[in-house]
């Protein structure tokens, strides 16, 4: 085979078959997920705002990391009516803790203490929207 055509062709294919064998399989998001990302992020660009801290996408990448851990711990909850209604104090934490993790991988450790308030509110205002109306 012509070394140019190599070149050319082996990393495609190699690209094609990783995601092929790895994204496939993989089980589509829920609504449950969709919408507790999507009020974890818009929670996260209030909360923001209103500290004033003015970078819209971080914001909003915390608040959407926030919503998708408190979507995950409400899987793990055993009885069918835990998994429906939300604790408030758990939501609150899991939402601080994931907000606090983003903005380390984000910005480093430029201010944990506003990234934590950030996934709280996340956290909270899911539990308030969604609490008895989810689908598990």
């Amino acid at each position: 085979m012509n070394l140019n055509l190599k070149r050319t062709f082996l990393p495609g294919l190699m690209a094609a078959t990783l995601a092929g064998g790895t994204l496939i399989p993989a089980k589509p998001a829920s609504a449950d997920m969709l919408r507790d990302i999507g009020i974890g992020a818009g929670a996260g660009v209030v909360t923001g705002a209103v500290r004033g801290n003015g970078a819209v996408i971080n914001n909003a990448i915390k608040g959407a990391a926030a919503g998708a851990a408190v979507n995950a711990v409400h899987g793990t909850r055993r009885q069918a009516r835990n998994r429906r209604v939300g604790n408030l104090g758990q939501d609150v934490g899991v939402g601080a803790a994931a907000s606090t993790v983003t903005g380390i991988i984000l910005h480093g450790t430029k201010n944990p203490g506003g990234d934590a308030i950030d996934g709280a509110a996340a956290g909270a205002a899911i539990n308030v929207l969604t609490n008895g109306r989810r689908n598990r």
